[in-house]
């Protein structure tokens, strides 16, 4: 990687959204614009480790970019580990490494209806794919999640899109959510439109089955664990079409549906 690529930044605000229980708060984290050119997309990815870390928390830790402008870059996060623990404890002014933007991103099709498919923390990358597709009037989002609607940055989407959302508070609501996702899925498909997808590994399952299904043009983003974020490590590798590993953090974490395979 280039090493432009790769600078300290610090931070402007880190804040949690809405009501959560401590040791599950969802974060804002903004921090200042690394300068990139020509510029990032909606879909890539960053590698973050604050200068303060240990040497015992070596790696960084992967974040979709929320958004980013002049003004800062955004992530969010979910507090869930040892690390991300820690990236709750900056403060405005702290210093962090960035390292990215890294992978590839999502399409935006003109003159095509877009469906975006999120689960819980797949949102962030959608914040800034509607911000920078050119045609938001043809997109619609479904929102799939399990800590109230306050606690994720949805109200700003829902004032430039059309969206929808199901809350899933007991075992019932997850066909219930199964079944959304494939009448939508069939809708899009027969409608010549475009899917594009992120979350956790038995939502993206759920599209992807539903996709090869009914043929649809769907791109899944992948939230594999990593560890390096560059192709040196082989943590995150997942099976293409071809059930041949690959690497998410270099060959993704974008991929075609039909081309990637989530068989256990």
């Amino acid at each position: 990687m280039s090493a432009n690529n790769c600078r300290a930044v610090k931070v402007i605000s880190n804040k949690p959204l809405g009501l959560s229980s401590p040791g599950e708060e969802i974060v804002e984290l903004k921090l200042e614009y690394p300068g990139w050119k020509p510029g990032w997309r909606a879909g890539q990815f960053v590698m973050i480790r604050p200068v303060s870390w240990p040497l015992d928390l070596v790696w960084g830790r992967p974040f979709s970019i929320c958004n980013a402008d002049e003004t800062g870059l955004t992530i969010l996060f979910q507090v869930v580990g040892r690390g991300t623990k820690r990236l709750l404890e900056l403060k405005e002014g702290d210093e962090v490494n960035i390292w990215g933007p890294l992978g590839n991103f999502f399409s935006k099709p003109q003159n095509r209806p877009v469906l975006m498919l999120a689960g819980g923390m797949g949102l962030a990358p959608f914040c800034g794919y509607v911000d920078t597709h050119p045609q938001p009037e043809n997109l619609k989002l479904f929102f799939a999640h399990r800590p109230p609607l306050e606690n994720y940055p949805y109200k700003g989407l829902a004032g430039k899109v059309d969206v929808e959302d199901i809350r899933e508070t007991k075992p019932e609501d997850i066909t219930t959510i199964i079944a959304r996702v494939e009448e939508l899925v069939k809708e899009y498909a027969d409608n010549d439109g475009l899917i594009v997808a992120c979350g956790p590994h038995p939502f993206l399952k759920t599209i992807w089955k539903a996709a090869n299904k009914h043929g649809a043009d769907a791109e899944l983003s992948l939230e594999n664990r990593m560890a390096c974020g560059v192709g040196a490590c082989l943590g995150c590798v997942c099976k293409d079409g071809d059930d041949h590993h690959t690497q998410v953090c270099t060959t993704g974490p974008v991929f075609k549906a039909n081309n990637l395979s989530l068989e256990d």
